[in-house]
């Protein structure tokens, strides 16, 4: 009732300039919308996204044609105004029609049609330009403006008017060449004091009506309905709701940023996101371009391979290359394309011995791409893990230019995208960001910056370009798609995967993934600790006692004994098996073996924290009732038996409350004989399997010895816990 009665107002007010009061008709044949493209952009898609949701019909000029309005960098853009003279010419003596006028790259309409014309009623002028805080072109003209109170905006921008039609015309009457500055033509016009009367010609200076963004970041703030989701954008200096948004000059970022939400963007869920889906055919699949970027030292390289392999899409669709300037990487590179490349469409690499830098492999990575007229091209850096073999099909299902998968480091806010940019081009915060991040809202993004992984539609390739002056490749990437006007969506739709922390990865050392427990605790579980290890948890399950109060668990994989031997056979500082011990307080090994104790390679710390992690629970499930965490632990120790060193170990207790034994490497393949016999019980453990553990009491009732190794190498983890 109450909109009705400001629609009643409204054609009540404007009767006298001609506009019928028949409260029934339609908006679309009162108010006539008109903006100017000459390509479909992603900002005209967006600005024409708005214009529907709000059922308004807009009239684009120029779409198809050549831009002959000069360098919109510079001064230009007379080319709009000609377009639009001609186009409102059967309007031009019709007091009935309203003529709104916007550009489309970078504007969003926020309104219905009505709303915008009340707004318009209230500015009490028959023609209203939209104001900003700078005046351009021409800084010089600043001072012959009308004074304006505090925080209002003073100048003209002739991104956005509205008006009457016979006024909207003859604004228009003065002819400008195609190449002259449109925002100076109506600049000059508003400052003859008698034209400005005679037009009725009004600045909207308090942004009631239109919002320009440049230079007024601090005057707006997003509102968000929390319940449904939807959003305006507010004017926090003179209260007001502006219906049209205006990204002009340098705020196009800012307004990326507020159009994931404005326009009816969520409602509950995110409504974006359904929007104009790519429905993938399976008989004719896009052919994608796989360029995998390898450009330092990464952990777990070998799961980041596997990643790819497991991509669900037809590898004779995919044209692989991989990209490496790390020569720790170098082999892997080769031997991955090696052994899956006949799979792919066709599969190349470069190794830092091609010596290219990272520029160069980027830009060679897209020229191929081109090379094989491939329909997207999906870069993927070695530091991103997919952990969804779906992702490249969800990506391709947005049917966006430029999209990205949401990254991040675990349990870290560490991403593959900025959602803002400082003043000097680099890493802002935004207001959203963390709740990008943890998923608290859930959608598709319009962002300044993405990284590491990313799928790019062939009608973005002649976009882009990896060379700038002062950015690295990945920034120089974001701001030629900036400057180009494609938009890049990160998508946190699914968990598609995540990123591994290169930081202080040490490349130099014996199998440096090893290492890394503390900067990449998920990957390296993943890689080193046994599959079924959860299982165990379970009440159900039941845990193999090969002896009494002796218990067997699957605890690691085959790459943990196979790194942990080889960390210690390189170290090769085993002990001589002599009761003599210097790395023991008092020096005295009562029953020694041939060792080398964790502390010797600096890995005491990374084994406490396994124990934690790993054993304890474990421990908690059998040993019901005995709970220390941290567990202590003062001797953690490979322990090897050879025929011609120490083939066996005499029968003692251990000075522990409860030991593990960890098997390294396979009984009666790696080694004949050997195994572990509790002599109270007479019972023999001689079937020990690699990866995993015995866990038995260390004192008292578990008196052991180790059984004879007549062949080969045995190696075993030991750990005396909670002495």
């Amino acid at each position: 009732m109450q909109q009705q009665s400001a629609l009643f107002l409204l054609l009540l007010a404007v009767t006298s300039q001609g506009v019928s009061a028949d409260a029934e008709s339609n908006w679309n044949d009162r108010v006539k919308v008109f903006t100017v493209a000459t390509e479909p952009t992603d900002g005209y898609a967006r600005y024409y996204r708005s214009l529907n949701v709000y059922d308004i019909k807009g009239t684009t000029l120029g779409l198809g044609e050549e831009w002959k309005g000069g360098d919109m960098q510079k001064p230009g853009g007379g080319f709009k105004l000609n377009l639009l003279r001609e186009a409102i010419e059967p309007y031009k003596n019709d007091p009935e029609i309203i003529i709104l006028f916007t550009d489309s790259y970078d504007v969003i309409i926020t309104a219905s049609l009505e709303e915008i014309a009340e707004k318009f009623k209230e500015s009490g002028a028959k023609l209203l330009f939209s104001a900003e805080k700078f005046c351009w072109p021409d800084k010089s003209l600043a001072d012959d403006y009308p004074e304006v109170e505090g925080k209002a905006s003073r100048f003209l921008n002739s991104g956005a008017f509205i008006g009457f039609a016979p006024q909207v015309y003859e604004v228009l009457e003065d002819p400008i060449e195609d190449t002259a500055d449109d925002q100076l033509y109506f600049t000059k016009i508003f400052l003859d004091e008698a034209k400005r009367t005679k037009l009725d010609m009004k600045l909207d200076t308090q942004s009631r009506l239109f919002q320009n963004l440049h230079g007024a970041k601090n005057d707006v703030e997003l509102k968000v309905d929390l319940e449904s989701n939807q959003a305006v954008l507010q004017n926090v200096d003179f209260m007001t709701t502006p219906a049209i948004i205006h990204g002009n000059g340098l705020s196009k970022v800012d307004l990326n940023a507020y159009s994931n939400y404005l326009a009816k963007t969520f409602n509950g869920v995110c409504l974006f996101c359904k929007e104009n889906l790519l429905d993938l055919n399976e008989q004719d699949l896009p052919v994608i371009s796989l360029a995998l970027i390898v450009t330092q030292p990464v952990p777990f390289f070998d799961q980041f391979l596997e990643g790819i392999e497991k991509l669900n899409y037809p590898k004779e669709n995919l044209h692989l290359l991989i990209y490496s300037n790390v020569p720790f990487h170098d082999d892997d590179s080769r031997a991955f394309v090696n052994k899956y490349g006949e799979k792919y469409a066709s599969a190349k690499y470069t190794l830092s011995t091609d010596e290219l830098d990272e520029r160069q492999g980027r830009q060679l990575a897209l020229d191929k791409a081109r090379t094989h007229n491939s329909d997207y091209i999906f870069y993927v850096d070695a530091d991103a893990h997919i952990d969804d073999s779906e992702v490249l099909r969800e990506l391709l299902k947005l049917n966006k230019q430029f999209v990205a998968p949401l990254f991040t480091k675990h349990e870290e806010l560490w991403s593959n995208f900025w959602g803002a940019l400082s003043e000097g081009g680099y890493y802002a915060r935004s207001h959203d960001y963390v709740d990008i991040v943890k998923s608290q809202i859930i959608g598709i993004f319009n962002v300044p910056h993405i990284t590491s992984i990313y799928l790019v539609k062939k009608t973005a390739f002649d976009a882009i370009t990896f060379k700038d002056s002062e950015f690295d490749p990945d920034m120089a990437l974001c701001q030629s798609l900036r400057n180009a006007g494609v938009f890049m969506y990160i998508s946190n739709l699914r968990s598609f995967g995540h990123l591994v922390n290169a930081d202080y990865f040490n490349s130099t050392v014996t199998r440096p993934d090893f290492h890394t427990l503390f900067t990449n605790r998920n990957d390296w579980a993943e890689k080193y600790i046994h599959p079924n290890f959860s299982l165990q948890l379970n009440a159900s399950y039941q845990i193999p006692q090969p002896c009494p109060d002796v218990f067997w668990f699957q605890i690691v994989t085959d790459a943990f004994c196979d790194d942990l031997v080889a960390i210690m056979e390189a170290h090769n500082s085993w002990s001589d098996g002599s009761n003599s011990d210097s790395r023991l307080e008092g020096g005295y090994e009562a029953v020694p073996t041939r060792d080398i104790h964790m502390k010797q390679v600096g890995l005491e710390q990374l084994y406490l924290k396994f124990l934690q992690l790993y054993v304890r629970p474990l421990q908690e499930r059998v040993f019901t009732g005995y709970y220390h965490n941290p567990p202590r632990s003062l001797m953690n120790f490979m322990v090897r038996y050879r025929p011609d060193e120490q083939p066996s170990l005499r029968p003692h207790h251990d000075a522990s409350t409860y030991t593990i034994n960890i098997a390294m490497n396979r009984a009666g393949i790696d080694y004949e004989g050997g195994g572990c016999r509790f002599i109270r019980y007479n019972c023999s453990v001689t079937d020990t399997k690699k990866g995993w553990m015995l866990m038995h009491p260390g004192r008292l009732t578990h008196f052991h010895e180790g059984l004879l190794v007549t062949n080969g190498t045995r190696y075993i983890m030991i750990s005396f816990i909670d002495p």
